[in-house]
């Protein structure tokens, strides 16, 4: 699995019904898009629990090829003739679980970023989040979750779509699962190969 996110910062005073209006129209062209595990539309909107307005697609890969497809085909160049050549921020897939609103339509989606502390084995910290992100999953509410992890970095990620528009509250809090985007459109043409669990 190929986790992947670009990050469209907008002006403060952008009409996010643009973006909104993008989605609806273009956003089922990926539906059945080949090596796709899953594509999430995501936007933050300024006043909305975020600082910015924002477009930020997140993307699950099932294959190397399907990704790189998208990279060096129209899909992208279209995102680089509208909002000019994002950068693309890519991890290493870890694990992923269905929740148990696996059949809901997904309304928010987190992701939470998390230093893999020095002094631990990387094997070790690594075997500990698996762990930790299979019992997380499992909560109300949870769609989807993925566990990536940057090498260059040493940094986790869990990105988690939830069923509500709201992360529920649970032992941790919502406050605790990271940034919060709204799912505007789900593509899930390979979502059935992502698998579950660990992805080693």
């Amino acid at each position: 699995m190929h986790v992947m996110q670009y990050e469209i910062t907008l002006p403060a005073d952008y009409d996010m019904g643009i973006i909104r209006e993008r989605v609806a129209t273009r956003g089922h062209l990926l539906d059945d898009f080949p090596g796709l595990g899953l594509k999430a539309y995501l936007v933050r909107e300024r006043g909305d629990a975020s600082p910015v307005n924002q477009y930020a697609p997140f993307y699950l890969w099932d294959t190397p090829e399907g990704m790189n497809s998208f990279l060096w085909g129209p899909g992208f160049q279209g995102i680089v003739n509208d909002f000019g050549r994002p950068v693309v921020q890519h991890w290493t897939g870890l694990s992923y679980e269905e929740g148990p609103a696996s059949g809901s339509v997904p309304g928010t989606a987190t992701r939470r970023r998390t230093p893999l502390g020095e002094g631990i084995p990387p094997g070790e910290a690594v075997a500990d989040a698996v762990a930790r992100h299979t019992r997380a999953a499992r909560r109300e509410g949870v769609v989807a979750s993925a566990l990536a992890v940057d090498p260059r970095h040493w940094e986790l990620l869990t990105f988690t779509v939830w069923a509500d528009t709201e992360p529920p509250a649970g032992a941790e809090g919502p406050a605790d699962e990271g940034e919060r985007f709204r799912v505007l459109h789900l593509s899930a043409p390979g979502r059935g190969r992502l698998g579950a669990g660990r992805q080693w």
